[in-house]
């Protein structure tokens, strides 16, 4: 009981203080990744140079996946906007071929469709766009500041490898931990860049509308697990529901896409990744949906990597060694 109300606690203090945990802990992500690109450039140029070198990097390809979700999600969102009208023509054709086949509750829902309720999606999603940006920006600071004394906290720790043993034993989970957060990152990209190749091939083969869009979306969001991919799936078969009218093409679209997520995801990954970013199923679907819940989209997306974290400096201590071992997802070792 007292432990239940322990992680009560800290998960409304989590929510509560979002605004300024989520980006710490994402600059940590971050700053994790990043590392070795500093040190390597710190060996040919001073400390500052190579600081600053980092921070432009990550900065980039921070705004380019920032930009990617903004272009397809925008166009989604204008698509919408601009064929408001037609697509509520087809929604109450729908409706109609339903109501003769006797659903009689096809007129009540004709009433409650409006395209001024597409209008408002669209500008939601915009909204959120907008959020994201923002975040990535006050990320952005934590990750200058992080970078120019991440170097200094390693001194400290291992300076107190003699008095405090557990120091060491933090230096070297934090040091697994980041290099397990890149090896899950660099496989997480390639699978995500194969998604969005096969959906933007797929959608332009069957002549679906935003065919790009779809694939950058599905790029993006794949770095998202469970979450990513059922919106990357479900958003392209509402569009081919309204463009093709026709159950054959919906079925298609959502099946071929289902495929697409389903072989990447559960079947590439875990054979690229190996044993060494072994995690329960079960855990990495909480890790998402608690990420979600506690920080919304940012969260959702750094669950999977805290929870990879969290489990590797659990490896580095002998009375939380059990916790790692039981949430690997991996069978016990003979003997």
């Amino acid at each position: 009981m007292l432990g239940l109300c322990t992680a009560i606690l800290i998960a409304a203090a989590l929510h509560a203080g979002q605004a300024i945990i989520a980006p710490i802990v994402f600059a940590l992500f971050v700053i994790g990744l990043v590392w070795p690109v500093q040190k390597a450039v710190q060996a040919r140029l001073s400390a500052g140079l190579a600081v600053v070198v980092t921070v432009i990097v990550t900065l980039v390809v921070v705004a380019v996946l920032a930009l990617a979700i903004a272009w397809g999600f925008g166009r989604v969102a204008e698509w919408v906007i601009a064929n408001g009208a037609r697509l509520q023509s087809l929604y109450v054709a729908k409706l109609d071929w339903l109501e003769a086949r006797g659903v009689l509750a096809a007129g009540a829902l004709a009433e409650q469709f409006d395209v001024r309720w597409l209008v408002r999606i669209a500008q939601g999603v915009l909204a959120q766009i907008q959020v994201i940006i923002s975040f990535a920006v006050v990320t952005s600071v934590f990750v200058i500041l992080g970078l120019l004394e991440v170097g200094q906290a390693a001194a400290q720790l291992a300076s107190m490898k003699a008095a405090k043993p557990g120091a060491q034993c933090v230096l070297d989970g934090l040091a697994a931990s980041a290099a397990k957060l890149r090896v899950y990152m660099l496989v997480r990209s390639f699978a995500s860049v194969l998604t969005g190749v096969l959906v933007y091939g797929f959608a332009t083969w069957m002549g679906l509308d935003l065919a790009l869009e779809w694939g950058v979306i599905a790029f993006v969001l794949n770095y998202i697990p469970f979450i990513g991919p059922l919106i990357a799936t479900v958003f392209p078969t509402a569009v081919g529901l309204l463009q093709f009218g026709s159950w054959q093409a919906v079925v298609t679209i959502f099946a071929v896409l289902q495929v697409i997520q389903f072989l990447i995801g559960s079947y590439l990954e875990p054979r690229l990744t190996g044993k060494q970013l072994a995690v329960s199923p079960f855990m990495v679907l909480v890790a998402v949906f608690l990420g979600a819940f506690l920080w919304g989209i940012p969260g959702a997306f750094i669950g999977v990597p805290v929870l990879i974290a969290s489990l590797t400096l659990c490896e580095q201590f002998p009375g939380t060694r059990w916790i790692a071992s039981l949430l690997s997802g991996r069978a016990p070792e003979p003997g």
